[in-house]
């Protein structure tokens, strides 16, 4: 993430563009929206707000009216020495954080010595380079002490004189013989500060599962207890793994949605089921927004989508003791059949059947043909093949054209004694007409 500390298109502070290497530049920042306004130097706020590592944030008076921009290092007033830190908010914006934290403008606000020199940063980096040692170490003390505690973080004062141990626990730790151990062990003034599973996180940072920085180490601030009861109101399936940030606990996003549900579940009726003559039937689902709930019956396994309004008016009618017959209507009617609109097509049917009724009784035309051997529609032309055998007489019976006795064949004449070519056509048909 970019820096957002400059002033008229310059980078301040760590001048770095891009990945910050003040570590966490972006953590906790605040967008300066009256930063273009022109005031006059005389009404200017006096107090501006510091951010020291991983975010911490603190106020302090400028008395000495230094020029100082966002994201400029400065020398502050702290307890017992001096520290670094980096200017995040001036201006009516620092008023307006000083009211919404309640802190007080007066006398307890300490003061900005300087700006920070080439020495005081070089002096900040050798004491930025002894806190990861120092934290493995205090680690392991933790450990051989057996201590109830996890230890997050470490930060050291710009002076060497003076560090600062974030720890988390479920429970009360006396640690007053690990502030002797480690006092000796880096002769240092020790302070040892009790953090919450959230602040870890926030000061730790990281991804969420929406794919964004985490909002407790970018913008949130305060932290509101998140229940259970938020993700059932809003249908999330009560999953902990899904349901968990890297905190342990519950997500702060929960919370963010809550009375938009809160507020449309007021218009959604709180029933478990409807009774109808068709059975009970079942919720599964509820669709706040689209205000429809699915129910189902016990024999089936199909969900009946049906509007809140419908749901209502079913509980009401169940309330008097009365069951409708299905989940949308309360009475069947029954509908006379308009018998005009399919009378066409039935008179068309009836048309139809009566014409395919006379083409079945009409009998197939056939060809007319003289058994004795001439065709009344072609005269002298063509005459039915006979066979004879030999010897016989006429009263003999006649044989199929196709049928030879004795080596005979069959002779085909007209009536003027020519020979015609066999027509095997013809003779099918022939035989045909004799079977």
């Amino acid at each position: 993430m970019s820096c957002s500390c400059g002033v008229e298109g310059k980078t301040a502070g760590c001048n770095n563009n891009g990945g910050c290497a003040t570590g966490s530049c972006n953590k906790l920042n605040t967008f300066d929206w009256l930063s273009n306004m022109d005031i006059p130097s005389q009404d200017r706020f006096d107090i501006v707000e510091v951010r020291f590592k991983n975010g911490r944030k603190d106020f302090y008076r400028n008395t000495n009216k230094l020029d100082v921009v966002t994201g400029e290092a400065v020398i502050v007033d702290v307890q017992g020495g001096h520290h670094m830190g980096y200017i995040s908010l001036q201006g009516e914006l620092v008023r307006l954080q000083m009211k919404k934290k309640g802190v007080k403008d007066d006398d307890q606000i300490r003061q900005i010595y300087r700006k920070a020199s080439t020495k005081d940063l070089e002096q900040y980096e050798e004491a930025k380079k002894r806190e990861m040692p120092a934290l493995y170490r205090t680690r392991n003390i933790i450990l051989e002490q057996k201590l109830a505690m996890k230890l997050t973080d470490i930060e050291f004062q710009s002076d060497n004189t003076k560090a600062t141990f974030f720890y988390s626990a479920d429970e009360r730790v006396d640690f007053r013989e690990l502030i002797k151990i480690l006092a000796s062990e880096f002769k240092i003034r020790v302070e040892m500060r009790q953090i919450s599973l959230r602040q870890e996180a926030g000061r730790l940072g990281g991804i969420g599962s929406c794919g964004r920085e985490l909002c407790c180490s970018t913008w949130l601030t305060e932290f509101k207890s998140v229940s259970t009861s938020a993700a059932r109101y809003q249908n999330l399936s009560l999953n902990p793994s899904k349901l968990s940030g890297q905190c342990g606990r519950l997500k702060c996003c929960l919370n963010y949605e809550l009375d938009t549900y809160m507020e449309a579940l007021e218009d959604i009726p709180e029933v478990t089921k409807l009774k109808t003559k068709k059975g009970d039937a079942k919720l599964e689902k509820t669709d706040i927004f689209r205000k429809l709930m699915w129910f189902s019956f016990a024999e089936e396994n199909t969900w009946y989508p049906i509007a809140t309004d419908r749901v209502k008016e079913i509980i009401a009618l169940n309330k008097k003791g009365e069951l409708p017959e299905t989940l949308t209507e309360d009475v069947f009617e029954l509908e006379v059949k308009d018998t005009a609109i399919n009378r066409d097509l039935e008179r068309m049917d009836e048309k139809f059947r009566k014409k395919a009724n006379r083409n079945k009784r009409k009998p197939k035309p056939r060809n007319s043909k003289n058994r004795g051997g001439q065709n009344p529609n072609n005269k002298g032309s063509n005459q039915q093949p006979k066979a004879k055998q030999q010897g016989q007489g006429q009263g003999e019976k006649k044989q199929r054209p196709n049928q030879n006795n004795g080596g005979s064949k069959p002779q085909n004449s007209n009536q003027n004694g020519n020979k015609k070519p066999k027509n095997k056509r013809f003779k099918r048909k022939k035989k045909t007409n004799d079977q």
